[in-house]
């Protein structure tokens, strides 16, 4: 016999969250707990937020990295991307100060397991937030960015980067990085030791 989903309010997700040793996401009322980094997607992750911590230090934007988490109001989903970054203060939601809602640029780091729902539905999910303008996916095991820019409403333009003397040129903030500096110390040969998630996130 087959076992009753269960569904959780979003106060019970938080509920549950702040007592957890690990992070999980909320999505549509369940609980999908998320798997650990593999040392490449730290050193990206880490490649990026830092350069975009070095260049806003004189400016009024400010970088937040995978602990913190973000709420997308219209779809009722609570997530940690991997990079954030916003203009201005952190609107938090609700008070909490470790949930925000106003990203201007989002970067996630891909795996094998998550990159078809980070590409399609978690995309589809970001675009909903009205502060939201860039999303870089950012693929661990290869040298390949893909980059979407918002040009309208309903409209983005796509770009992609897969030459190590690239740079990426953001248009909502005024920075740049080159594809050897966001690879730094990345060993292609370790390969993606990151654990499954569950499957049905990335169809």
């Amino acid at each position: 016999m087959q076992t009753q989903q269960r569904y959780y309010t979003p106060a019970e997700y938080l509920e549950l969250e702040e007592k957890a040793e690990s992070k999980s996401e909320y999505i549509d009322g369940q609980i999908f707990p998320m798997a650990g980094g593999s040392i490449n997607h730290n050193r990206i992750a880490l490649n990026l937020s830092s350069a975009l911590n070095f260049a806003f230090k004189q400016q009024d934007f400010e970088v937040f990295m995978g602990d913190v988490r973000l709420w997308i109001p219209d779809r009722q989903i609570y997530t940690y991307p991997d990079v954030m970054v916003i203009e201005g203060k952190p609107n938090y939601y609700d008070n909490r100060t470790d949930t925000l809602t106003n990203p201007v640029v989002i970067a996630e780091v891909l795996s094998k397991s998550t990159q078809g729902y980070d590409r399609q539905a978690k995309f589809a999910d970001y675009r909903t937030i009205a502060s939201f303008q860039e999303y870089l996916l950012i693929d661990q095991n290869r040298l390949y960015v893909e980059h979407y820019a918002k040009t309208g409403a309903k409209r983005w333009e796509f770009q992609q980067y897969d030459v190590e003397d690239e740079v990426i040129s953001l248009t909502s903030i005024p920075f740049q990085i080159s594809l050897t500096d966001l690879y730094n110390k990345v060993n292609f040969d370790l390969g993606n030791s990151e654990a499954q998630t569950d499957a049905s996130r990335s169809d």
